[in-house]
């Protein structure tokens, strides 16, 4: 009898959490409201996993940040109001596509630039090693004989 006790008091003791977590992540009751909290989760990354929104994501951080959002939708607030107020918790990097500004132009534009030096890379690596496809020249008469003597001595051996 105090092993089964025992059994259930863990097994609610585990269930609790997933309890708690499942209401934290609860849809709004207006529909309007739900879609529109959706939408804007789209836009949010997930801070843990960095390359999905909280919308997709199911870590906890992701849930949390859903939760915020709902709460502050169903306090009226515009879309705006809660970007900004994430963006002035966590920074630009909370959303999927930062504001092109001086602090996020590595961000945009790093990638093109690492592309176009590595282009240039390639082509002065072709360049250097002489791979442009291009005919060797041809042997002026000094170094045919040196040729021909060379061969000569080997053939001697």
């Amino acid at each position: 009898m105090k092993h089964w006790f025992i059994g259930v008091l863990l097994s609610v003791t585990i269930a609790i959490p997933e309890a708690v977590s499942f209401e934290n992540d609860a849809p709004l009751d207006d529909p309007v409201l739900e879609v529109r909290a959706r939408e804007l989760a789209k836009h949010i990354r997930c801070l843990v996993c960095q390359n999905q929104s909280i919308f997709d994501s199911d870590a906890d951080l992701a849930k949390d940040l859903r939760k915020i959002v709902r709460e502050r939708i169903m306090s009226g607030e515009s879309d705006r109001a809660i970007t900004g107020y994430l963006v002035e918790r966590y920074g630009d990097f909370v959303l999927l596509r930062p504001p092109v500004k001086p602090k996020t132009y590595l961000l945009w534009f790093g990638p093109a630039i690492i592309l176009l030096f590595a282009g240039a890379g390639v082509v002065r690596f072709l360049r250097r090693t002489g791979a442009s496809g291009g005919r060797p020249e041809a042997l002026n008469s000094a170094e045919r004989r040196q040729v021909k003597s060379l061969i000569s001595d080997e053939e001697v051996d």
